[in-house]
Protein backbone atom coordinates (compact mmCIF):
# COMPACT_ATOMS: atom_id res chain seq x y z
CA UNK A 1 0.00 0.00 0.00
CA UNK A 2 1.54 3.36 -1.00
CA UNK A 3 1.55 5.79 1.82
CA UNK A 4 -1.48 7.84 0.09
CA UNK A 5 -3.83 5.49 0.36
CA UNK A 6 -2.41 3.72 3.78
CA UNK A 7 -3.46 7.86 5.13
CA UNK A 8 -6.59 7.51 3.70
CA UNK A 9 -7.67 4.31 5.19
CA UNK A 10 -6.70 5.98 8.98
CA UNK A 11 -9.46 4.94 11.04
CA UNK A 12 -9.62 5.10 15.11
CA UNK A 13 -9.53 1.41 16.68
CA UNK A 14 -11.12 0.26 19.58
CA UNK A 15 -11.04 -3.40 19.81
CA UNK A 16 -7.74 -4.74 19.95
CA UNK A 17 -6.56 -8.58 20.69
CA UNK A 18 -4.87 -9.01 23.84
CA UNK A 19 -1.31 -9.43 22.18
CA UNK A 20 1.33 -6.96 23.88
CA UNK A 21 3.57 -5.22 21.56
CA UNK A 22 7.27 -6.25 21.45
CA UNK A 23 10.02 -4.60 22.40
CA UNK A 24 11.27 -4.75 18.24
CA UNK A 25 8.00 -2.80 17.68
CA UNK A 26 8.32 -0.44 20.20
CA UNK A 27 11.55 0.71 18.85
CA UNK A 28 10.35 1.50 15.45
CA UNK A 29 7.45 3.50 16.48
CA UNK A 30 9.82 5.17 19.02
CA UNK A 31 12.33 5.95 15.99
CA UNK A 32 9.49 6.65 13.90
CA UNK A 33 8.76 9.32 16.16
CA UNK A 34 11.83 10.71 17.17
CA UNK A 35 11.82 11.45 13.10
CA UNK A 36 9.45 13.86 12.33
CA UNK A 37 10.50 18.04 12.15
CA UNK A 38 11.09 20.11 15.75
CA UNK A 39 11.18 23.75 16.03
CA UNK A 40 14.88 24.77 16.32
CA UNK A 41 15.49 21.47 17.05
CA UNK A 42 14.25 21.92 20.86
CA UNK A 43 12.93 18.16 20.81
CA UNK A 44 9.95 18.97 23.59
CA UNK A 45 8.02 15.86 24.43
CA UNK A 46 8.40 12.90 25.89
CA UNK A 47 6.45 9.48 25.04
CA UNK A 48 5.81 7.07 28.26
CA UNK A 49 5.02 3.46 27.72
CA UNK A 50 2.65 2.81 30.39
CA UNK A 51 3.83 -1.28 31.43
CA UNK A 52 2.33 -0.52 35.43
CA UNK A 53 -1.06 -2.64 34.92
CA UNK A 54 -2.59 -0.58 37.84
CA UNK A 55 -1.60 2.63 36.35
CA UNK A 56 -2.83 1.73 32.82
CA UNK A 57 -6.21 1.09 34.63
CA UNK A 58 -6.58 4.01 36.15
CA UNK A 59 -5.58 6.37 33.04
CA UNK A 60 -8.33 3.95 31.16
CA UNK A 61 -10.70 4.93 33.74
CA UNK A 62 -9.82 8.49 33.63
CA UNK A 63 -9.77 8.58 30.04
CA UNK A 64 -13.28 6.87 30.12
CA UNK A 65 -11.57 4.84 27.62
CA UNK A 66 -11.29 1.41 29.50
CA UNK A 67 -12.27 -1.12 27.17
CA UNK A 68 -9.73 -0.63 24.52
CA UNK A 69 -7.01 1.37 26.58
CA UNK A 70 -6.54 -2.10 28.99
CA UNK A 71 -6.40 -4.04 26.16
CA UNK A 72 -4.87 -2.53 23.14
CA UNK A 73 -1.31 -3.68 23.22
CA UNK A 74 0.41 -0.75 24.01
CA UNK A 75 -0.43 2.12 25.65
CA UNK A 76 1.72 5.42 25.62
CA UNK A 77 1.41 8.97 27.42
CA UNK A 78 2.63 11.69 25.18
CA UNK A 79 4.13 14.83 27.15
CA UNK A 80 4.57 18.23 25.99
CA UNK A 81 8.26 18.65 27.77
CA UNK A 82 10.45 21.36 28.47
CA UNK A 83 11.84 20.30 31.85
CA UNK A 84 15.15 19.00 30.05
CA UNK A 85 15.67 22.94 28.51
CA UNK A 86 14.95 23.83 32.17
CA UNK A 87 17.47 21.87 33.71
CA UNK A 88 20.15 22.54 30.86
CA UNK A 89 19.27 26.51 31.63
CA UNK A 90 19.52 26.44 35.35
CA UNK A 91 23.43 24.82 34.68
CA UNK A 92 23.70 27.71 33.07
CA UNK A 93 22.11 30.13 35.71
CA UNK A 94 19.96 31.57 33.33
CA UNK A 95 16.27 32.77 33.70
CA UNK A 96 13.42 30.32 32.76
CA UNK A 97 11.47 32.77 31.82
CA UNK A 98 11.58 32.16 28.55
CA UNK A 99 10.64 28.44 28.63
CA UNK A 100 7.15 29.80 30.68
CA UNK A 101 5.41 31.81 27.74
CA UNK A 102 2.52 31.08 25.51
CA UNK A 103 4.90 30.54 22.73
CA UNK A 104 7.09 28.17 24.24
CA UNK A 105 4.31 25.96 25.42
CA UNK A 106 2.98 25.77 21.58
CA UNK A 107 6.41 24.69 20.39
CA UNK A 108 6.61 21.89 22.87
CA UNK A 109 2.57 21.28 21.62
CA UNK A 110 3.30 20.88 18.65
CA UNK A 111 6.74 19.30 18.71
CA UNK A 112 4.99 16.26 20.53
CA UNK A 113 1.52 16.00 18.18
CA UNK A 114 4.02 15.68 14.86
CA UNK A 115 6.06 12.78 17.27
CA UNK A 116 2.80 11.15 17.61
CA UNK A 117 1.55 11.48 14.16
CA UNK A 118 4.80 9.77 13.28
CA UNK A 119 5.07 6.99 15.24
CA UNK A 120 0.62 6.59 14.34
CA UNK A 121 1.44 6.55 10.52
CA UNK A 122 4.52 3.63 11.53
CA UNK A 123 1.91 1.54 13.62
CA UNK A 124 -0.64 1.80 10.49
CA UNK A 125 2.30 0.85 8.22
CA UNK A 126 3.03 -2.18 10.36
CA UNK A 127 -0.69 -3.25 10.13
CA UNK A 128 -1.55 -2.16 13.43
CA UNK A 129 -4.21 0.21 14.94
CA UNK A 130 -4.28 3.14 16.67
CA UNK A 131 -6.42 5.49 18.38
CA UNK A 132 -5.71 8.62 20.77
CA UNK A 133 -6.98 9.41 23.82
CA UNK A 134 -7.55 12.99 24.68
CA UNK A 135 -9.55 11.93 27.78
CA UNK A 136 -6.70 11.95 29.84
CA UNK A 137 -7.09 15.76 29.80
CA UNK A 138 -10.31 14.48 32.05
CA UNK A 139 -7.81 15.11 35.11
CA UNK A 140 -4.81 16.06 34.33
CA UNK A 141 -3.57 17.02 37.91
CA UNK A 142 -4.17 12.92 38.79
CA UNK A 143 -2.54 11.88 35.72
CA UNK A 144 0.56 14.12 36.51
CA UNK A 145 0.79 12.48 40.01
CA UNK A 146 0.47 9.04 38.40
CA UNK A 147 3.08 9.68 35.79
CA UNK A 148 5.59 11.96 38.18
CA UNK A 149 5.59 14.71 35.63
CA UNK A 150 8.42 17.57 36.61
CA UNK A 151 7.37 21.26 35.90
CA UNK A 152 6.78 22.21 32.89
CA UNK A 153 5.65 19.19 31.31
CA UNK A 154 2.13 18.96 30.35
CA UNK A 155 0.08 15.40 29.42
CA UNK A 156 -1.67 15.72 26.28
CA UNK A 157 -2.82 12.79 25.15
CA UNK A 158 -2.83 8.91 25.06
CA UNK A 159 -2.74 6.50 22.15
CA UNK A 160 -3.28 3.20 22.38
CA UNK A 161 -1.61 0.74 19.07
CA UNK A 162 -2.34 -3.11 18.60
CA UNK A 163 -3.56 -5.14 16.48
CA UNK A 164 -7.45 -4.37 15.22
CA UNK A 165 -9.93 -6.99 15.53
CA UNK A 166 -12.51 -4.65 14.53
CA UNK A 167 -12.59 -1.76 12.29
CA UNK A 168 -15.11 0.93 10.89
CA UNK A 169 -15.10 2.18 7.73
CA UNK A 170 -13.18 5.57 6.59
CA UNK A 171 -15.16 8.72 8.00
CA UNK A 172 -15.38 10.58 4.84
CA UNK A 173 -13.28 14.05 5.54
CA UNK A 174 -14.07 17.42 4.56
CA UNK A 175 -13.76 18.05 0.78
CA UNK A 176 -10.80 19.75 -0.27
CA UNK A 177 -12.40 22.98 -1.10
CA UNK A 178 -13.48 23.05 2.41
CA UNK A 179 -10.45 23.44 3.76
CA UNK A 180 -7.56 24.74 1.48
CA UNK A 181 -7.63 28.32 -0.26
CA UNK A 182 -5.41 30.21 -2.21
CA UNK A 183 -3.90 33.25 -0.42
CA UNK A 184 -6.92 34.75 1.69
CA UNK A 185 -9.89 32.68 4.03
CA UNK A 186 -12.83 32.37 2.48
CA UNK A 187 -15.14 32.94 4.83
CA UNK A 188 -18.21 31.72 3.41
CA UNK A 189 -17.24 29.23 1.02
CA UNK A 190 -15.88 27.34 4.50
CA UNK A 191 -19.39 27.25 6.17
CA UNK A 192 -21.61 25.84 2.92
CA UNK A 193 -21.79 22.10 4.46
CA UNK A 194 -25.07 20.69 2.99
CA UNK A 195 -23.24 18.21 0.54
CA UNK A 196 -20.52 17.37 3.58
CA UNK A 197 -23.65 16.34 6.03
CA UNK A 198 -25.32 14.60 3.42
CA UNK A 199 -22.12 11.81 3.20
CA UNK A 200 -21.44 12.03 7.03
CA UNK A 201 -24.94 11.68 7.41
CA UNK A 202 -25.15 8.08 4.95
CA UNK A 203 -21.68 6.96 6.81
CA UNK A 204 -23.35 7.15 10.32
CA UNK A 205 -26.66 5.45 9.02
CA UNK A 206 -24.80 2.38 7.96
CA UNK A 207 -21.39 2.03 9.49
CA UNK A 208 -20.84 -1.28 10.75
CA UNK A 209 -21.35 -0.58 14.49
CA UNK A 210 -22.42 2.08 16.41
CA UNK A 211 -24.40 3.21 14.11
CA UNK A 212 -26.22 6.51 14.65
CA UNK A 213 -29.11 9.55 12.48
CA UNK A 214 -26.98 12.57 12.34
CA UNK A 215 -24.75 15.00 10.26
CA UNK A 216 -21.47 16.57 10.55
CA UNK A 217 -23.08 19.86 11.80
CA UNK A 218 -24.74 18.63 14.50
CA UNK A 219 -21.90 16.66 15.84
CA UNK A 220 -20.22 20.22 15.78
CA UNK A 221 -22.62 21.50 17.53
CA UNK A 222 -23.52 18.98 20.12
CA UNK A 223 -20.16 18.71 21.02
CA UNK A 224 -18.96 22.68 21.86
CA UNK A 225 -22.47 23.38 23.39
CA UNK A 226 -20.36 22.99 26.46
CA UNK A 227 -17.49 24.60 27.85
CA UNK A 228 -14.93 21.69 27.92
CA UNK A 229 -12.27 20.54 30.29
CA UNK A 230 -11.82 24.43 31.94
CA UNK A 231 -9.58 22.66 34.95
CA UNK A 232 -6.63 22.42 31.46
CA UNK A 233 -5.93 25.89 31.73
CA UNK A 234 -5.05 25.95 35.57
CA UNK A 235 -2.97 22.48 35.49
CA UNK A 236 -0.92 24.56 32.90
CA UNK A 237 -0.74 27.42 34.90
CA UNK A 238 0.89 25.11 37.55
CA UNK A 239 3.16 23.35 35.81
CA UNK A 240 4.72 26.60 35.16
CA UNK A 241 3.02 27.86 32.10
CA UNK A 242 2.15 31.77 31.80
CA UNK A 243 -0.50 31.55 29.10
CA UNK A 244 -0.80 35.18 29.17
CA UNK A 245 2.82 36.14 27.82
Amino acid sequence: MDLLNQMQHHVSVRDFEATSLSDEVKTKLFQAAQSGSSSNFVQAFTILDIKDRLVRNELADISQSAAYVKKSGGFFVFVADLNRQAQILKANHQSLAPLKNLESFLVATVDTTIAAQNMALMAESMGLGICYIGGIRNNLARVAELLNLPALTVPLFGMTIGIPTVKNGVKPRLPLNQFTAVDQYPRAGFTELKDYDQAVHQYYLHRSSHQKDTTWTQTQATFFAELRRPKVAQFVKKQGFELVK
